[in-house]
Order: C-alpha cells, then sequence, then structure tokens
C-alpha cells in the first residue's frame, strides 16, 4: 500500500451497518477505520483505530477521515487548516516530515468527510 499521501485509514464497515437493515447500509452515521502510516504522529499511531461520524459542523484544528483528492478509492486523515470558500479546506498532517497535506494537493472539498470522535488505543486493536 502506498503510505507517502499521508495517515492513510482504510475502513468501509460501518459500525451502524451491522445493526441496520442491507437497504440502509449506505446513510451509515457511524465508520472504524485504522490508521496505517505516520504523517499524524504523536496524534495518531500506526495500527491506531478511529470512529467516524458523519457532521456538517466544520472547525479548524478537527481531525477528518476524506478521501483523497488525487486518488478517490484512498482515505486519509487530516487536521482541518484554515477555510478556502464553504466547503473547502486546507488539510495539515500534524508530522509534516512523513507524510503530505494541502502544501501537495491543495484545498480539499470536505463536505462529506468523517469528523473523528474516537481515538481507540493502539493496545485494545
Amino acid at each position: 500500500m502506498n503510505t507517502t499521501f499521508g495517515a492513510v485509514v482504510t475502513a468501509e464497515t460501518s459500525l451502524r451497518e451491522m445493526s441496520v437493515h442491507p437497504l440502509r447500509r449506505k446513510f451509515a452515521l457511524m465508520k472504524r477505520f485504522v490508521v496505517t502510516d505516520r504523517s499524524m504522529e504523536p496524534t495518531l499511531i500506526d495500527g491506531q483505530g478511529l470512529i467516524a461520524i458523519r457532521s456538517t459542523s466544520f472547525r479548524r484544528g478537527q481531525l477528518r477521515v476524506v478521501q483523497h483528492p488525487e486518488q478517490p478509492n484512498f482515505w486519509i486523515v487530516k487536521r482541518l487548516g484554515d477555510r478556502v470558500d464553504q466547503h473547502r479546506w486546507m488539510l495539515t498532517a500534524d508530522n509534516t516530515n512523513t507524510g503530505q497535506d494541502s502544501r501537495h494537493f491543495g484545498a480539499v472539498d470536505v463536505s462529506d468527510s468523517w469528523l473523528v470522535v474516537v481515538k481507540i488505543p493502539l493496545r485494545w486493536m
């Protein structure tokens, strides 16, 4: 897996999906993710789990899971930086030595992003 694009997260299993009717699966309100690189260290560690929810309330500094702007099937987790317009924000990596962020790919549409609400300790994974 290519890890040069920042804290990559992998998931498609929604925690909500496990308890709802199959026709409603695409409307999941919660998803789990796993960090697969080091671009968000020390905040997030490789192998650490995340639980994220849908939220339309955006604030600078929030951890958000978004689709990579250059690779649509590739999820990344970054911190919201400066707001560019209504839905586009600059994304920042906590560890700028190992990951890419908006300095490399520009502002990103975060309207379909996931807000990280729980960071699962690595020892529980």
